[in-house]
């Protein structure tokens, strides 16, 4: 894929599948944009990115405020003068909380980040993509729990299951104008997320669910994100791809 003068957003991109996701984009010539709520590992990533000679910019971005994620669309365009890529990655998980000792706070602070996120940064993107006539890509993080019920994680599990069809009801939507929307669904990823799953269950129990019998790592993400990206990916719409080393499909 030709990557000059290509942009991408990556919201969550300051640690985890966001930080190798700019990585891999920026190796492939890619002006990436870090919109993050974290502003230190925000930058750590742009730095690092600028010491390959990469280009790079970072926003700080809450993706459960609309303004915030509007304003990181609109930063890219104003900075790079478009947006081919929007990656909405950012997302939280619920702390190990059963369901009667969820509340409405939790859920709801759940479903802004990992739901409304995603929602805010496809229209954001989409509107933008087509306002600019740019046949882009719009990318989600669901997750296998999006698919697979599972103990204390509730809120988490449908709000990545609303990923899912957001992703194929956005693709249905913005097809006519030559926008592309998919998503993937990582397993057990070696993330920050990922701590208090190896404390509470323990690694080997984790590990045992894959057909590796070991983590995913976030450059294995990364890597199938750029892929999706790139026009040798363009049979691929609406779909969200299991990026779980057969979990949800042989355990």
């Amino acid at each position: 894929m030709d990557a000059q003068n290509k942009v991408i957003v990556i919201t969550g991109g300051a640690s985890g599948i966001g930080r190798a996701a700019a990585y891999k984009f920026a190796e492939k010539g890619f002006k990436v944009v870090v919109a993050d709520f974290e502003e230190v590992g925000g930058l750590k990533t742009v730095e690092e990115i600028q010491k390959s000679d990469g280009e790079a910019a970072f926003i700080k971005t809450d993706v459960a405020n609309n303004q915030d994620v509007v304003a990181a669309v609109d930063f890219a365009i104003e900075k790079y003068g478009k947006i081919d890529v929007m990656f909405n990655n950012a997302g939280i998980g619920n702390g190990g909380a059963s369901l009667l000792d969820h509340d409405a706070e939790l859920y709801d602070k759940v479903i802004k980040v990992n739901q409304y996120g995603v929602y805010y940064g496809i229209l954001a993107a989409g509107r933008k993509m087509k306002q600019l006539n740019i046949k882009g890509v719009i990318i989600n993080t669901a997750s296998a729990y999006g698919v697979l019920a599972s103990q204390n994680s509730f809120s988490y599990n449908t709000s990545k299951a609303a990923v899912k069809m957001m992703t194929q009801s956005a693709a249905l939507e913005l097809a006519e104008y030559g926008i592309r929307v998919v998503g993937v669904a990582p397993g057990y990823v070696e993330t920050p997320i990922m701590q208090r799953l190896k404390e509470s269950n323990g690694i080997e129990k984790l590990t045992s669910k894959h057909m590796r019998s070991e983590l995913l790592t976030s450059e294995m993400i990364a890597d199938v994100v750029y892929l999706l990206s790139s026009e040798e990916s363009t049979a691929i719409n609406g779909s969200t791809l299991m990026l779980d080393d057969g979990y949800t499909q042989f355990k």
